[in-house]
C-alpha cells in the first residue's frame, strides 16, 4: 500500500493510493498515519478494505508528511562511505545518531525555508524507514518485522550550524522545513529488499546525487536492532537513514542553497518530492 496524508497544514487527512493513481480518503478506516494507527493490526485493517468504495479525493491536494506526528525522528550520519569521504570523516565503526526535531517535517512540496543568518544550506536524500511496532533489543535477523514501511526524506542540514558552532548536529538539522517527508509511506511487503533502491537528488535540474542503498555502511536491519538496544523504537517513529555521496557541502567548490533553487528527489519504488527554496522573513 501506498499511504499518504493530504490538505493544509495542520488538517491533514488519512488517504491511499489507488491502483488508478486516484487519492482515496481512509478517515474512515484510521482517524490519522500516527503512532499506533500505523501497527500490523491496523495497516490490516487498511489492506482489508474495498479500496473502490472509499471516497475519491478529487483535485490534486497539497500532500502533507506520510507521518503525523512521530515520537522519535532518528537520523543515521555518515552512512555512506563515499559520503563520509566527501565531508572529510572517517567512515563511522558504528552507526552515527543524532535527531532532528519533529517541527522540522513538512511535507514532501512543501517550501524549504532557509533559516535567517544562514549562508550554508544543504540538501540529502535518504531513505526514511517508519517503525511499526515496539522494537527493543530485537536481533538483527528480525528487526524488519518491525518496519510498517518506507518513505523519502530530504535531510535539509545548515553546514555552519551543524558543523561550525559547539554542541551536537541537532542545531543544523532541525530548521522548520527541514525534514520533507513523503510523499507515501509504502508498506513492507511492498518493498521486498530495501538495500537495493536507487536514490536521485537535482537541483534546478542539475543531478547532485544519484546512489543506491546497497552502499550503505549499516543496512536497515542493523539500524532498527542497533537503536533498539538503546531506545525502544514506537509505531510511527522515523529513522533517516543517511545520504549517498553528491550533497552541496562536497563540491569543489561547495554548492549551497539560495532562495528560488528547486529541489527534486526520489527513491525508487518511493516517490518523488519537489521544494522551492525561499528565504525565512
Amino acid at each position: 500500500m501506498k499511504l499518504l496524508r493530504y490538505g493544509a497544514p495542520g488538517a491533514e487527512r488519512p488517504g491511499i493510493l489507488d491502483k488508478n493513481g486516484s487519492i482515496r480518503d481512509i478517515s474512515s478506516i484510521v482517524p490519522d498515519l500516527a503512532g499506533q494507527y500505523l501497527t500490523p493490526e491496523w495497516l490490516q485493517k487498511i489492506a482489508s478494505a474495498d479500496a473502490t468504495s472509499l471516497p475519491i479525493v478529487e483535485g490534486e491536494p497539497r500532500l502533507g508528511s506520510c507521518v503525523a506526528q512521530p515520537g522519535k525522528f532518528l537520523c543515521i550520519g555518515l552512512n555512506y562511505s563515499d559520503h563520509a569521504a566527501e565531508s572529510g570523516m572517517a567512515v563511522p565503526a558504528e552507526p552515527v545518531l543524532f535527531m532532528k526535531a519533529g517541527s522540522s517535517i513538512c511535507g514532501p512540496n512543501d517550501n524549504v525555508v532557509i533559516p535567517r543568518g544562514s549562508l550554508k544550506t544543504d540538501w540529502e536524500v535518504e531513505l526514511g524507514v517508519v517503525i511499526g511496532a515496539k522494537a527493543k533489543y530485537v536481533s538483527e535477523a528480525d528487526a524488519l518485522n518491525y518496519v510498517a514501511g518506507y518513505c523519502v526524506i530530504n535531510d535539509v542540514s545548515e553546514r555552519a550550524f551543524q558543523l561550525e558552532g559547539t554542541g551536537q548536529w541537532v542545531k543544523g538539522k532541525s530548521a522548520d522545513t527541514f525534514g520533507p517527508t513523503g510523499p507515501w509511506l509504502v508498506t513492507r511487503d511492498e518493498v521486498p529488499d530495501p538495500q537495493a533502491l536507487s536514490m536521485w537528488l537535482e537541483v534546478d535540474g542539475h543531478r547532485y546525487q544519484n546512489g543506491t542503498t546497497s552502499t550503505m555502511v549499516f543496512g536497515v536491519a542493523h539500524l532498527v536492532s542497533y537503536l533498539s538496544r538503546f531506545m525502544s523504537l514506537q509505531p510511527g517513529d522515523i529513522i533517516s537513514t543517511g545520504t549517498p555521496p553528491g550533497v552541496g557541502l562536497g563540491q569543489k567548490p561547495p554548492v549551497y542553497l539560495r532562495a528560488g533553487n528547486v529541489i527534486r528527489l526520489g527513491v525508487q519504488g518511493l516517490g518523488e518530492q519537489q521544494q522551492t527554496v525561499v528565504a525565512d522573513e
